[in-house]
């Protein structure tokens, strides 16, 4: 899932692949009832949820979905650190930690099955799924189901609940960088990344900028691992994914032997829960879950814990792609 999107802002961010960003470890106050009228504790409770009006994200949730008590997240699981599969074969990350600390808020299980990442939107669209989770970019042609390149509406769109900010990496094989420090410099090269994402977009864009007849080569696979094999074996000379991705397989691959991330990240922009369009209930509830833990602090636990603090955000923000 490298970058996962077709198409993101052009605007350059550089992100420190080392560095913590605080989330705000505020409460949440609870407040006093009006203890003027009579000193029944349940009426006190009573006046001080009718005064405040709060609502836990639990609430929100749709009747059908309660009763179920589960929730279907659509994911290519083959994108560590973001989702993978362990040695035991469970799935595990950002995303599926992200998940169980939302499933405690809204009462409910997150339950991942596995799918290509260009077919998740359509499985959302299919009702396949209720969400997808999967390092997704948030951007106005997938808000708007908007194919990037004919640039010819093909669906009704998603919503997006944005919670993490990454941009897109260039890695090459440790010691042979072959001077490849941006993307202008692969004119000439191969490159190996995930189909249908903005490394392959990004490739694409880029050797149609290429003079002397030296344009990129491309090999575009199914998931980021295979493109990472391709790189190792000598296939390719440079691989490219989101910032956490290519950051985890440079210290974890080989023991950290394998690979290093050449240059400055570019396309910086939020990754998303995808929730089809029309389904305002479940989008307003898992928007108000991940408030709730950025607040509480547990979001901020696990970003640390997965080393990707340069990444976290301090709010969940409906649609905030462009």
């Amino acid at each position: 899932m490298t970058a996962r999107t077709i198409r993101r802002t052009t605007a350059k961010s550089r992100i420190a692949a080392v560095g913590a960003i605080a989330v705000a470890g505020t409460m949440l106050l609870t407040a006093c009832g009006d203890q003027t009228k009579n000193n029944d504790p349940d009426a006190a409770k009573t006046t001080a949820g009718a005064s405040t009006g709060t609502t836990s994200p639990a609430d929100l949730l749709p009747a059908e979905i309660k009763s179920k008590g589960v929730i279907k997240v659509g994911s290519d699981i083959a994108y560590p650190p973001v989702e993978f599969k362990d040695k035991s074969g469970k799935t595990v990350g950002i995303d599926p930690d992200l998940a169980d600390a939302l499933g405690k808020e809204l009462g409910v299980e997150f339950q991942f099955e596995n799918g290509t990442f260009d077919t998740l939107i359509t499985g959302l669209r299919s009702k396949r799924y209720d969400l997808a989770m999967s390092a997704m970019t948030d951007t106005k042609d997938r808000q708007e189901g908007i194919d990037p390149e004919t640039k010819k509406k093909v669906g009704e769109g998603v919503d997006f609940i944005d919670y993490f900010t990454a941009g897109v990496s260039i890695y090459t094989k440790k010691g042979d960088d072959q001077g490849i420090k941006t993307w202008a410099d692969l004119c000439g090269k191969k490159i190996a990344v995930q189909r249908n994402t903005v490394s392959h977009d990004l490739a694409k864009a880029e050797s149609k900028k290429c003079t002397g007849g030296k344009k990129i080569a491309i090999e575009a696979y199914d998931n980021d691992l295979e493109a990472q094999t391709r790189l190792r074996s000598g296939g390719a000379d440079a691989g490219s994914s989101d910032f956490p991705v290519a950051a985890y397989a440079v210290k974890t691959s080989g023991g950290g032997k394998d690979f290093q991330i050449v240059g400055d990240q570019v396309e910086a922009a939020p990754y998303g829960i995808a929730v089809a369009k029309g389904n305002d209930q479940l989008t307003k509830a898992v928007k108000a879950a991940m408030d709730a833990i950025i607040k509480s602090g547990e979001y901020e636990k696990i970003i640390a814990k997965w080393g990707v603090e340069a990444g976290a955000v301090t709010e969940a923000k409906l649609n905030g792609g462009s």
